[in-house]
């Protein structure tokens, strides 16, 4: 592996394989992805607005932990999130 890169590997997503390398947040690979972090209560498509943890629009269900902000937490390989 050059120097720089960092090893990637998978995140399950509502079941789906989502790519992700090492330090990277996990609302970034969904943003990446184009998976919503939530849905509003009128549907819309809802995703990381402030980036550090104060607004709650990336919370989702992180290895069955509920309400996690993804943007403040690193993937890790094999982990499981689940969005709504």
């Amino acid at each position: 592996m050059e120097s720089g890169q960092s090893e990637r590997f998978f995140i399950a997503v509502n079941g789906t394989p989502v790519a992700a390398r090492a330090g990277m947040s996990v609302a970034a690979a969904l943003l990446h992805a184009g998976v919503p972090s939530r849905t509003s209560v009128t549907g819309e498509a809802r995703a990381p607005l402030c980036g550090m943890g104060v607004c709650f629009e990336c919370a989702a269900i992180v290895d069955d932990v509920p309400l996690v902000r993804t943007c403040q937490v690193f993937c890790q390989p094999g982990m499981k999130v689940e969005t709504a």
